[in-house]
């Protein structure tokens, strides 16, 4: 079983927990703890804290003294389940090769090939085990960009699910600061423990990945640290075209996106949404049903800091899927 503990916080005292927090430090097993906007209009957050056992008294006074302005209120501490449908259906998955990646289970962790970068996902709480097209395809444009020479030192990777991706970019890119959000904090959850089986290095710079919890780019963190070389997206065309104002505010003059999570009838509309704003194809890979697209960021558009997000990624987007 895993457990959650959230109490409200500030704004501030969001982006004061949005990198390496020294106060956890100390803590035998230290919580993951990440921060979410509740409320826009009425600037309301919250802090979640997760953690593998029931917290005892002392984690819980650490985890209160992390938001100050919580001071009397009591937090609340819940069970999460210990399955669900996403790791249900995700069971007896096959390995996955894609680009020099090798994406397996526990299952075949002695059945690695030698000479390609390996990860270990096993099935979770969050999608992305590099059994789908999409994320695949993800993959291998990852592996085509190293090979083209392409250096970025700055990457985020929105709707991360389990990681995979910004490990992957990691694993290409060892000195590039890289941040992963997604919109469900039970994925933030299972990327933290994805690092740590896979032996990524969490924190806020050089060689090492932050997390948020984020409907897209909206989230103090991920805007202090634009711009970006490099903004990877494999969600669903909705909030991808949604998003498309938002993830160009975040990409520098030159960067690339990739994008994915869209079928084949919804590259036209994705696309258009990106070209207005100044993003050009550079190339298509992924599968014939299941594109994935590399964009590059025309120079001429410059980069604006954004202070708010502009377009807030909806819950659901009917026509194209939802988050």
């Amino acid at each position: 079983m895993s457990w959650i503990v959230s109490l409200p916080c500030t704004r501030a005292e969001a982006e004061a927990l949005s990198g390496e927090i020294p106060a956890l430090d100390a803590a035998p097993e230290a919580p993951v703890v990440v921060t979410r906007e509740i409320d826009e209009d009425a600037g309301t957050w919250q802090l979640d804290a997760y953690m593998d056992d029931a917290p005892g008294d002392d984690l819980l006074r650490l985890i209160q003294s992390l938001a100050p302005s919580a001071k009397g209120v009591a937090p609340t501490v819940a069970e999460l389940p210990e399955e669900d449908w996403v790791t249900l259906s995700q069971q007896g998955l096959e390995p996955v090769r894609a680009g020099r990646f090798f994406v397996h289970t526990s299952s075949y962790a002695d059945r690695v090939p030698p000479g390609t970068t390996s990860f270990l996902i096993d099935a979770s709480q969050a999608f992305g085990t590099g059994g789908h097209d999409t994320t695949a395809g993800c993959l291998a444009m990852l592996d085509r960009l190293a090979r083209a020479g392409a250096a970025p030192r700055n990457i985020a990777d929105i709707g991360t699910g389990t990681g995979l991706l910004a490990f992957a970019a990691m694993a290409l890119w060892p000195r590039a600061r890289v941040i992963a959000s997604d919109i469900d904090p039970a994925s933030i959850f299972v990327t933290r423990d994805n690092a740590a089986i896979n032996d990524v290095p969490l924190g806020r710079g050089g060689g090492r990945l932050a997390l948020a919890v984020a409907p897209g780019t909206d989230h103090p963190a991920i805007r202090h640290r634009a711009p970006y070389d490099l903004v990877i997206a494999n969600i669903l065309a909705g909030p991808l075209i949604t998003l498309a104002p938002d993830i160009a505010a975040a990409t520098a003059p030159g960067g690339r996106a990739i994008l994915a999570g869209l079928i084949a009838r919804q590259m036209d509309p994705v696309l258009a949404a990106y070209r207005a704003h100044g993003f050009r194809l550079s190339a298509r890979g992924g599968s014939a049903e299941w594109p994935c697209l590399l964009l590059t960021k025309r120079r001429r558009y410059g980069y604006r800091r954004k202070e708010r997000a502009l377009h807030r990624a909806s819950p659901s987007d009917a026509t194209f899927g939802s988050w």
